[in-house]
């Protein structure tokens, strides 16, 4: 199969990027898009040009480093799965590629397809974690939960954390992403110490970070390569409610 690339340049934050055009020849339907690039940049360093900046590690949908805006779509037209988990099969031969990082103004950019997604970790940092004493694994059912919000947070807990949900929202929100972190712990009893200034926190992280409002536009849902569902924003908006009720009345 061949392609026609378009792919976006920018050297360093302070420089103008462009697309630049690039030919991907003689490629097997069953590699990946990633491998694809890989095969790009052999040839271009081959010929002595600087090859492609892009982020990947895992190259398992686990890891959420992957984060590619292809052909206008976060993560690109296969959902749900993260870029790394695009085969080229998915494409048409000789069909026109457009690949760009992830637009946020939150996630700016590094050098072309990298960008810093470091304020999703600095909202994790501000409260996505509980205070228990690291130990050895407790006995599953010293602690008893209900199943129901058990399953809940395990789903929570499938963010991979990759930034797709703020690349596709057209307000670049940050709140499925949040809302999945506070949800999993919220459904736990483990959670439930720190439930209220974890919520605060987080959310105040995520507003000083630069993210904006959510809309109900459900881009985010539709692009989540966990499927996370947007109905843990509700969730989290419940959560919020009620701890600023607590820290308003002293509690």
């Amino acid at each position: 199969m061949n392609f026609r690339l378009r792919i976006w340049r920018q050297s360093d934050p302070a420089s103008a990027g462009k697309l630049v055009d690039y030919e991907a020849r003689d490629i097997s339907p069953d590699t990946s898009f990633l491998e694809m690039l890989d095969i790009v940049n052999d040839e271009l360093t081959e010929r002595g040009e600087t090859p492609i900046a892009f982020d990947s590690d895992c190259r398992e949908g686990i890891c959420g480093t992957c984060a590619l805006t292809i052909n206008g779509q976060a993560h690109g037209p296969r959902h749900p799965s993260a870029a790394c988990q695009i085969y080229m099969r998915q494409f048409r031969d000789r069909e026109t590629i457009t690949i760009e990082p992830f637009r946020a103004k939150s996630f700016p950019l590094v050098c072309d397809l990298v960008t810093d997604r470091s304020a999703l970790d600095r909202i994790v940092q501000a409260g996505g974690f509980i205070g228990a004493r690291a130990g050895s694994a407790p006995e599953a059912n010293s602690i008893p939960v209900a199943k129901h919000h058990a399953d809940l947070a395990m789903e929570a807990a499938a963010c991979i954390g990759c930034g797709a949900c703020a690349a596709a929202c057209p307000n670049a929100s940050a709140m499925l992403f949040t809302a999945a972190k506070v949800s999993h712990l919220a459904f736990l009893p483990q959670g439930g110490p720190e439930r209220t200034s974890r919520v605060l926190k987080m959310v105040r992280q995520m507003d000083a970070e630069g993210f904006g409002n959510c809309a109900n536009t459900y881009e985010c849902e539709a692009v989540c390569p966990a499927e996370i569902s947007a109905s843990f924003i509700a969730k989290l908006n419940r959560e919020y409610a009620m701890a600023s009720f607590r820290a308003s009345s002293g509690e």
